[in-house]
């Protein structure tokens, strides 16, 4: 189970941190991305982190958003900074047994097994 919060409404140029808690999945070679859908858009990558720690993000979000994890908490965070309208979107946290030394593409969606159900991110 994943379970997302931290969204919220936010003005141009505001943080925000969304967190991701998994719950029931004990793979020790995973990877959990943060992937945001738009009203009238196919759900997109935003940033991904594996099991060994190394990150992912999309161009669209380089140097405004951080991916983290702990891992004694089974939790991931991401950390948006500098937020423009364009980020507005409902973020999604999902995860999968596959990393990229098993040929996961990180920000394809359709890599990815189990989803949490969304938070909304608004920048206005």
């Amino acid at each position: 189970q994943l379970v997302e919060s931290g969204g919220g409404s936010v003005q141009t140029g505001g943080s925000l941190t969304l967190s991701c808690a998994l719950s029931g999945y004990t793979s020790k070679t995973y990877c959990m991305g943060w992937f945001r859908q738009a009203p009238g858009r196919g759900r997109e990558g935003v940033a991904a982190i594996e099991s060994d720690g190394t990150t992912s993000l999309a161009d669209s979000v380089k140097g405004r958003f951080t991916i983290s994890q702990d891992k004694a908490k089974n939790t991931v965070h991401l950390q948006m900074n500098s937020l423009k309208p364009e980020d507005t979107a409902m973020y999604y946290c999902a995860t999968t047994g596959k990393t990229r030394q098993y040929g996961l593409v990180v920000l394809a969606p359709d890599q990815y097994n189990y989803w949490g159900q969304g938070t909304q991110v608004t920048v206005s």
